[in-house]
């Protein structure tokens, strides 16, 4: 009988102890859980805010590409307007050039 008190013992007090332990594995397993799912609903979060980022950039921002293609077109006018002010600087100085120059009044004394 004391042989089987003993085995009841011991078997009661190991199955108390696993008891224990697969409590906390489970509050543990809980646990990590929600913090994965709060990490996951984080993590969307930030995939959601790069891409509406994203979207922002390529709306608002311009290309590389883009700037160059735009500062050729503005060098291009500007040169356009270069132009057009030097032919009308040598048509200045033609018309100054072939104005009669006044003829001088002479004294009489």
């Amino acid at each position: 009988m004391k042989i089987v008190g003993f085995f009841i013992t011991v078997s009661g007090a190991g199955w108390a102890i696993w008891w224990k332990i697969d409590a906390k594995v489970e509050k543990v397993k809980t646990e990590t859980a929600k913090e994965i799912e709060d990490q996951r609903v984080a993590t969307q979060d930030l995939r959601d805010d790069l891409a509406k980022h994203q979207l922002h950039t390529a709306e608002k921002y311009i290309t590389k590409e883009g700037l160059r293609e735009t500062t050729e077109q503005i060098m291009g006018a500007i040169s356009g307007v270069k132009t057009a002010i030097d032919n009308m600087t040598l048509r200045v100085d033609r018309v100054v050039e072939n104005q009669s120059k006044p003829a001088r009044a002479t004294r009489a004394n």
